[in-house]
């Protein structure tokens, strides 16, 4: 009995008085959803919105700036991904490396998230469901358990990166007063920030992350106008496709740090954020229509920041001596020997936009952790235990991170890497269940996807899994070393293709009739 009144305690609104109602609740109400009713943002539709008659296809009400500003958010918190630490080192690295040879690639890296994270707010709208859920739902129990644990690796990955790239900017802003890990403890403390935003409703928090976004774009639009750039270099890289051996790796990276495992079930759950009847197609079609065009807006202007950072240093550093050695640390301070300023440091600009970056990708990494750990696991805890928890599974790993390794040794290189290819590897395990659910007619009803859609879709999930596995390759031959490591990576490498085999052959007719063939235990 106390271990119950304890269980209870946790639950969102759980414990006092609440024993009696509790007993009367429906089973649905004790399963996790990402949003409870009350937290919800209103969408005021008028009647215009209602079915059509005749079950005729319904009309979509005209285009309304006020609509679209109410639904204005999931988008942005989406975006953040594409701006977080690991992509502006992608970013910087591929400016010095390459010049402006992989703006075209940059561009259309970002076309395939894009295309990616459109079909993830599509499933949350039409289903009513995160990703996370529906995989519960789709998978049995111990496909569901291997998803949730890739998908917990993959944000510990992103979460080391993120926090360590806003301790080096705290480390830069404090002239070095402060140590990394001090500020990886700092960092550690925006979970507070997160909750204490979160109680006073989803608008404030996501007027939070406007602001942070905003600042980014700020602080690297002045970097891009202190180091000019040249216009007509940028264009041309955007257009003409350029590749050579040599821009190989940083190419890989680009695409790499796109597409981030946790942001497609980040999406699918942040679009619950609105309260949409999914009984009636044409609220839930004017949703999808007014997502869609918002996250195109919000697409747009991470794309605006990843080209600032990659063009500001292919002007200074392609061709040079430091071009090989720049990293988020020393990029800053390299600027400043570079170009300087009168009227402000350009190294505390950077500093500033990395803090940014840093801060706000930390955050919306935590809000992910809980829908991901919630949905797949259908635990319903109070928000701030699920952030404690989550922000834990990120901060101790960083905290030892941190204190062992030295953000200029060559070790770190090598860690940040493999963090890179723990990441990327995880991809699979996000694309393929989202191109499974949205392609069913059972989950998605009439907003199923078409066949023209799923192709593309499957063919950029191949591409990049393609991409991975030269990560993988690349990985294995240049920092594996010793042939017990290399057989138990081999061994797990097996296991890891055939989970991938199972997840794409599951709702095939082939394996339908392989299982009706095999004879079941009495």
């Amino acid at each position: 009995m106390a271990s119950r009144d304890l269980a209870e305690s946790l639950l969102p609104g759980g414990g006092g008085d609440s024993a009696a109602a509790a007993s009367s609740d429906s089973h649905d109400e004790y399963e996790e959803r990402a949003y409870d009713s009350d937290d919800k943002v209103s969408i005021s539709i008028s009647d215009s919105d209602a079915e059509a008659d005749g079950g005729g296809a319904p009309s979509r009400p005209p285009f309304s700036w006020r609509k679209l500003w109410r639904f204005t958010g999931p988008g942005f918190l989406m975006c953040i991904a594409f701006l977080d630490p690991g992509n502006l080192e992608g970013d910087l690295q591929a400016g010095a490396a390459s010049g402006y040879q992989l703006l075209w690639l940059l561009l259309w890296a970002t076309v395939m998230g894009a295309l990616i994270q459109l079909l993830s707010a599509r499933l949350g709208v039409a289903t009513g469901k995160h990703l996370a859920e529906l995989c519960r739902e789709e998978y049995p129990p111990w496909a569901t358990r291997a998803l949730w644990a890739m998908t917990e690796l993959a944000l510990v990955g992103a979460d080391i990166q993120e926090v360590i790239g806003s301790a080096i900017a705290i480390k830069i802003l404090s002239g070095g007063t402060v140590p990394l890990w001090g500020g990886v403890v700092i960092t550690a403390l925006d979970c507070f920030i997160f909750l204490f935003l979160e109680n006073y409703g989803v608008r404030k928090l996501e007027a939070f992350f406007a602001v942070l976004i905003a600042t980014m774009a700020l602080s690297f639009a002045v970097m891009f106008g202190e180091t000019k750039p040249s216009g007509k270099e940028l264009l041309i890289g955007l257009v003409v496709p350029r590749l050579s051996s040599k821009t190989i790796k940083q190419a890989v990276g680009i695409v790499g740090c796109i597409i981030m495992p946790h942001n497609v079930f980040l999406h699918s759950a942040l679009v619950q954020s609105r309260k949409i009847d999914t009984n009636k197609k044409s609220r839930v079609q004017e949703a999808v229509y007014y997502y869609n065009i918002e996250s195109i807006l919000a697409l747009i202007v991470s794309f605006f920041i990843n080209i600032c950072v990659t063009t500001v240093f292919a002007k200074g550093f392609y061709g040079t001596e430091q071009a090989g050695n720049i990293g988020l640390e020393n990029a800053g301070q390299y600027l400043q020997e570079k170009y300087g300023t009168a009227f402000f440091p350009i190294l505390y600009i950077w500093a500033i936009g990395l803090l940014a970056s840093g801060q706000s990708s930390t955050i919306t990494g935590t809000y992910a952790g809980q829908f991901v750990m919630g949905g797949f696991l259908n635990l319903r805890l109070k928000k701030w235990l699920r952030a404690m928890i989550t922000r834990s599974f990120a901060i101790i790993p960083t905290m030892i991170v941190a204190l062992f390794f030295d953000t200029e040794d060559p070790t770190m290189d090598v860690l940040n890497e493999a963090l890179n290819v723990l990441q990327s590897i995880q991809i699979p395990f996000a694309l393929i269940p989202l191109i499974t659910l949205v392609s069913k007619e059972q989950v998605m009803g009439s907003f199923v996807v078409g066949p023209i859609t799923k192709v593309i879709t499957w063919i950029v999930t191949v591409f990049l899994m393609l991409i991975n596995g030269y990560l993988i390759v690349s990985f294995y031959i240049t920092d594996i070393r010793g042939a017990v490591l290399r057989s138990s990576l081999c061994v797990v490498l097996v296991v890891y293709l055939a989970f991938i085999i199972y997840l794409i052959v599951r709702n095939t007719s082939m394996y339908s009739r392989l299982c009706s063939s095999t004879p079941k235990r009495s």
